[in-house]
């Protein structure tokens, strides 16, 4: 990896960002020649100043870039730059695309790939979409994006490597810093079969600031970005954002119009994102001459067993179970919908856990198992 240290040297430069790089290997060509070129050379590239073209000039290759040559080289990592091949295709042609990448794992430039990004918080019926959603797009050969982050992220990996299909895990920290800490196991089973990259130094730790910058090589991996659940403020919106000015292609699960977690999908269906129920929604965008041979339910994934409740359930059973939703409701509020006393209601709401239909909460909060 000898010859990405001029690459870690210009990254190195003061003032010289993801687009002024960028910028510089469009007009020198790689980085080397970017390091020799002249002041006048340097202050005709747009945005270069006469104080950063010097500090071009003098810059030395940092004793911490050899370092972290050697920290990635003990561990395995592989480092990409944007002229690798293995670097992927549609993040090098943005403006501001990293100059490199460290990877844990195996990239598939040529893959077709959909992020999905959502709450950290998330719902139950968020977690099941997401996955469900992403082990059917992993199912079909598409590489599914995420950050790793809790919540939705952590539930689209799950559901692709269920599928025996391909993941990607874009951090917010160096690839020695798993955040958050309890998805280290996650981590390795991603690496194993997929990759984990950053565009962080090894030991780079999880700052605020860095979860922007991810976003956007999140967004710009894909062909288009499925949120899941979002808050009205939330980093996911951020990513949706991104993923237009990138001109990928948006889409959103709709949720409750009582949830929260879904005010910010519901937002982005208003603005004209495309609203998602199933992974043959997003297929479909990207190829619709191929739907019939996909063999994909147009239903939705989730809740489609809901339709055809089982025929075991007694009357009592079967019309709580139609007021039950993927969203926790209070007991006294199943109460007033089935005109049920509280004791029956408990015990025909046990019977519903029992048969798997159902499952509680805490606070005495039922929901449907979906």
């Amino acid at each position: 990896m000898e010859n990405t240290l001029p690459w870690l040297t210009l990254k190195g430069v003061p003032g010289v960002g993801n687009l002024l790089f960028k910028r510089l290997l469009d007009r020198f060509g790689s980085p080397q020649a970017a390091l020799a070129a002249s002041q006048a050379e340097l202050t005709s590239v747009a945005g270069i100043s006469a104080r950063i073209a010097t500090a071009i000039r003098r810059q030395q290759t940092p004793d911490e870039a050899r370092r972290e040559l050697d920290l990635a080289d003990h561990h395995g990592f592989k480092i990409l730059t944007q002229t690798d091949p293995a670097f992927p295709k549609l993040l090098r042609q943005l403006p501001d695309p990293p100059p490199l990448l460290y990877v844990n794992g195996h990239l598939h430039p040529d893959a077709l790939h959909i992020a999905m990004v959502g709450s950290r918080s998330a719902t139950r019926y968020g977690l099941e979409m997401a996955h469900a959603i992403a082990k059917a797009l992993a199912e079909k050969g598409v590489g599914v994006v995420s950050g790793m982050a809790r919540g939705i992220d952590g539930s689209a990996h799950e559901g692709a490597l269920a599928a025996g299909g391909y993941t990607t895990a874009v951090l917010g920290s160096g690839l020695l810093q798993v955040y958050p800490r309890e998805h280290r196991k996650l981590y390795e089973r991603i690496a194993t079969t997929g990759a984990v990259i950053s565009e962080l130094p090894l030991n780079a730790r999880p700052e605020g600031r860095h979860f922007p910058a991810r976003n956007r090589i999140i967004s710009g991996m894909a062909v288009g970005v499925i949120v899941v659940e979002a808050a009205l403020k939330s980093g996911s919106l951020i990513t949706a954002r991104l993923a237009a000015e990138q001109n990928r292609e948006v889409f959103a699960v709709p949720g409750s119009i009582r949830s929260r977690q879904s005010q910010g999908t519901h937002a982005l269906i208003k603005q004209g994102a495309s609203l998602v129920e199933s992974a043959a929604d997003v297929l479909d965008t990207f190829f619709p001459a191929a739907a019939a041979e996909r063999n994909l339910t147009p239903a939705r994934e989730i809740g489609a067993a809901s339709a055809n409740p089982p025929t075991d359930l007694t009357s009592a059973e079967a019309d709580l179970l139609s007021k039950l939703e993927p969203y926790p409701q209070h007991i006294d509020t199943l109460a007033a919908l089935v005109s049920m006393p509280p004791g029956e209601i408990a015990a025909t709401l046990l019977q519903l856990e029992l048969k798997g239909l159902a499952r509680q909460l805490p606070g005495n909060l039922f929901e449907k198992a979906v």
